[in-house]
């Protein structure tokens, strides 16, 4: 950290303690000679480069319409807006828009306004694109939602329809809380009105998207600890329509049942996954490719960060994975970009995916606080 950081930071604070609202605004910094992206393994022809550093804690994003990207953390604390005013594919700069928030992971933007989840509630910012190194004062959407820290933390993201989806994991490695909000996805109005349960039955889910082509919610879901190193999966699932459940506490992947909860139930009465993943390998983000820049075999893949194990005697996850329909179904489950973990130990923890105006890839990264931009660069035919 630069003397000049310090001073930026311990100014901060002061002004924090004092009450005074004030945005940071930090050179982009992360250059390829500043992590290890050597280390990083793709399929043939594409590239990756740092779009920015400086992102302390980087997590769950959202692009607006002008190309703004916003970013969300955990302990930190941070909302950051990270504008490329010049489309040169690297950050202008990394501003800090809101600070001193209780784990605000989720962020997505509708009609100029930047919505941010923390652990118990849903802010809004009005017209935040204006000036961004003087955000407006935030706007409390709804303060509905449970207090507790394990699994609080929130993705959130706006549907087809319109709604705000907002995810309540359970307070629990496995439990069966009598709080019917827990091990749920909600959704609302803009507003925060009409607040319902979308679908049941899912541990932690930290990231979700529309199937473009049908409209289909999908999502990951995190599976249970301490049953194993190979048990259970994660998950990827679809639901298609409200009032699903899919199968947590008593079920998890397609057929383990509980040793605790899964006396007396069938796991045929739940909605199995579309897709097993790696066992305890942290599905986070996702998104559907529906940018032109990747060839034709990647669009309309879905792409997941996997943030990593954390219990597993060896390690797995650390990666970014595809996912490949036909007909709306999975059929392959592959590695698309993989090296943040070396050996037992891992410099990067992949968080969230978001595809950008051009069609480029962006993946957050949480312990190297970065942005990585993923391209898929034009190659030059030699002539004659």
């Amino acid at each position: 950290m630069t003397r000049r950081t310090v001073i930026i930071l311990a100014t901060v604070a002061v002004l924090a303690l004092l009450g005074i609202a004030v945005a940071v605004v930090m050179p982009p910094g992360g250059t390829t000679g500043t992590l290890p992206l050597d280390t990083i393994t793709l399929p043939a022809g594409f590239a990756i480069d740092v779009y920015a550093g400086n992102v302390t804690g980087a997590r769950s994003m959202t692009l607006s319409p002008n190309g703004t990207l916003f970013v969300g953390s955990r302990g930190p604390g941070n909302v950051y807006a990270i504008p490329d005013r010049d489309g040169d594919g690297r950050a202008d700069a990394v501003i800090t828009v809101a600070s001193g928030l209780n784990s605000p992971n989720g962020v997505a933007f509708r009609n100029g306004s930047l919505y941010v989840a923390e652990i118990g509630r849903i802010l809004r910012y009005d017209n935040i694109e204006a000036d961004l190194e003087n955000p407006p004062e935030a706007v409390v959407v709804s303060d509905a939602f449970p207090g507790d820290a394990s699994h609080g933390w929130k993705f959130i993201a706006f549907g087809p329809d319109g709604k705000l989806y907002v995810p309540v994991g359970v307070p629990c490695n496995v439990c069966d809380p009598d709080d019917e909000r827990f091990g749920t996805i909600l959704r609302m109005n803009p507003d925060g009105t009409d607040l319902e349960v979308y679908a049941r039955g899912i541990r932690n889910t930290v990231g979700f998207d529309w199937d473009p082509k049908t409209g289909d919610l999908w999502f990951t879901d995190n599976g249970r600890d301490w049953l194993g190193d190979n048990i259970p999966p994660d998950e990827l699932n679809r639901a298609p329509e409200a009032g699903m459940h899919f199968g947590f506490p008593y079920c998890h992947g397609r057929s383990i049942a509980d040793p605790e909860f899964g006396e007396g139930q069938s796991c045929a009465n739940f909605t199995p996954p579309e897709q097993e993943l790696g066992p305890h390998v942290a599905a986070l983000g996702m998104r559907f490719y529906d940018g032109e820049q990747f060839p034709e075999e990647y669009r309309g893949r879905i792409f997941i960060a996997e943030h990593g194990s954390w219990n597993r005697a060896e390690p797995i996850g650390y990666r970014v994975m595809t996912v490949s329909l036909e007909n709306g179904t999975p059929v392959s489950y592959e590695i698309f970009a993989e090296g943040w973990l070396q050996g037992r130990d891992a410099w990067g923890r992949p968080v969230d995916v978001e595809i950008a105006n051009d069609g480029s890839g962006l993946v957050s990264d949480d312990r190297a606080n970065a942005i990585y931009r993923i391209t898929y660069p034009e190659v030059t035919s030699p002539s004659g």
